[in-house]
């Protein structure tokens, strides 16, 4: 079992779902399996209480249900469809063109791989919830750690001085979700634990939710824990400084301002923050990269554990999805044999990105032997190449401890991305130094040990887009960065299955939101469709 925060281990996975089934749920619409209220008075007695609710918060990004990995804590939500990093990882990179999955009798994969989705697919509406039980389980805590309510427990001093830490993650954490919600569905039930329990809650847009997620990150500023001193998996200044660099450089998409010097400044913050890129790429995909110097390149991960957090999370889905099913190379990669039969691919044009200059480049983990590039019948798992980027081995050459569930934590944010953000962001006007952006790309291409080193003519915005491509593939990136791009919708880049055309066909532009989940609209009157749908 791997050393991780406690969230991960057995009392962090009772604390969610008693956090779960409060009250608080009502708060953001979210229907619950079981409406008793256990989250009492008693909990508290206990001071270590407060950080295994804090835990809660963290939990729900890996976790879905108390029966294992097939059981969810959502009402009428599937855990298959409402494991948060792999709901993210489908509506982000399957969507798009990186990633074919072959078993289309899934619920809601073929609609959003083929671009064809609706507001009643279960995988939106799965991403929907887990985002604002997310949100519902940061007031909750925010609720319960006030200092009214601390006076009244009489709160020992020791946990007392915690506290704004505690409270300034949870912050964090629903600032998160929040930002995630403007990403993709451009909207979000908006509630702070200063709104009324069972409330019907008013809609934020993005503009407001750009306004919220950017002054709260900022205000928290001074509480959070300093950048890569907080135990591994909690948050620190450094995730506030990644989520504001982000909505700086897609600011133009979320409210048609240019934000890119603050880009550079936060991109700045987090570099100069100690962090160093892993000493070999792959380290940073292996069951061990909590402890291999990978740790010192991820900035947030998700966590996976194969003994005590077992779900369908991304990293478990991904590894044994792309097993081969010609290859059958599972245990090369610490799953069995088999793996999932050839569930996952890759696209045509994401293959093509890897030419001779990238033959021996690290980070190009194609195999290609025996398989034709094209995918012409989806359902066929012999067509198209596969990819061994994400792995259950350990960088010493052990495994991970389940042949199924992984231990490979999802890297949410890293280093290689804040660098290339940061040349992106100085391509478009926002400041910076060109010297100093180039020495970025390099940077990642020589740790691939790619001699293919760039100078400043060849950085332009077309190389960046390529080579994000080409570092941050299947880490739940591509559709905001192609929409940044001018390129997720209409017809001047088309990928095989787009639009479900075997081709590509052009995609309306209000395809770069989602759909409202039916459901959703059905439980809050405030919320109105997405224009299009």
């Amino acid at each position: 079992m791997k050393t991780r925060f406690k969230i991960y281990k057995t009392l962090g996975f009772v604390i969610l779902f008693i956090a779960t089934i409060t009250s608080c749920t009502n708060d953001l619409n979210i229907t619950p399996k079981d409406d008793q209220t256990v989250l009492s008075e008693d909990l508290f007695k206990d001071e270590t209480a407060y950080k295994q609710v804090l835990a809660g918060i963290y939990a729900n990004l890996a976790l879905t249900g108390t029966d294992g990995a097939g059981s969810s804590n959502l009402k009428n939500i599937d855990a298959g469809t409402s494991q948060f990093g792999r709901v993210l990882l489908y509506v982000q990179t399957l969507s798009a063109d990186q990633m074919i999955w072959s078993y289309e009798n899934d619920p809601g994969t073929r609609e959003i791989q083929r671009n064809i989705w609706t507001a009643q697919n279960p995988l939106l509406l799965g991403m929907f919830s887990r985002a604002h039980l997310s949100i519902a389980l940061a007031n909750n805590f925010l609720r319960e750690t006030t200092d009214a309510k601390l006076d009244e427990r009489n709160v020992s001093a020791s946990v007392r001085s915690d506290m704004p830490a505690y409270r300034a993650e949870s912050r964090l954490m629903r600032a998160m979700a929040y930002y995630y919600m403007m990403d993709i569905f451009g909207k979000a039930n908006f509630v702070t634990e200063d709104d009324p329990l069972n409330s019907q809650p008013p809609v934020y847009g993005r503009a407001e939710l750009f306004s919220f997620i950017e002054s709260e990150l900022k205000d928290i500023d001074t509480d959070l824990v300093d950048a890569r001193q907080n135990e591994y998996g909690r948050a620190d200044k450094a995730v506030a400084y990644m989520i504001l660099a982000k909505i700086y450089l897609n600011a133009q998409v979320y409210i048609g301002e240019d934000h890119y010097s603050d880009c550079i400044t936060y991109c700045n913050k987090i570099i100069g923050s100690g962090y160093t890129l892993a000493s070999n790429y792959l380290y940073n995909f292996m069951a061990d990269n909590n402890t291999n110097d990978a740790k010192n390149e991820i900035i947030f991960p998700i966590i996976s554990d194969g003994l005590t957090t077992q779900n369908y999370g991304p990293t478990t889905v991904m590894i044994n999805g792309s097993v081969g099913s010609i290859e059958q190379n599972g245990t090369e990669v610490g799953v069995s044999q088999g793996g999932w039969g050839g569930a996952l691919r890759v696209r045509k044009q994401f293959a093509n990105l890897w030419g001779a200059a990238f033959a021996n480049d690290d980070r190009n983990t194609i195999i290609s032997d025996g398989r034709s590039i094209d995918i012409t019948d989806i359902s066929d798992k012999d067509s198209g190449y596969i990819v061994q980027k994400y792995s259950n081995a350990t960088s010493t050459g052990g495994f991970g401890v389940d042949q199924t569930f992984v231990d490979t934590d999802f890297p949410l944010f890293r280093l290689a991305d804040v660098y290339l953000m940061y040349a992106e962001a100085f391509l478009r006007g926002g400041g910076g130094d060109q010297a100093t952006a180039v020495g970025y790309i390099n940077a990642l291409r020589t740790r691939a040990h790619n001699p293919n080193t760039i100078t400043s003519s060849d950085l332009t915005l077309d190389f960046i887009l390529d080579e994000r491509a080409r570092e941050l593939y299947w880490e739940a990136h591509r559709r905001q960065d192609l929409i940044r791009f001018g390129k997720f919708t209409g017809g001047n880049y088309n990928w095989a299955w787009k639009g479900n055309g075997s081709n590509g066909i052009s995609l309306p532009s209000y395809f770069n939101l989602y759909p409202i989940p039916t459901a959703s609209m059905a439980a809050n009157p405030n919320l109105t469709q997405n224009p299009g749908y």
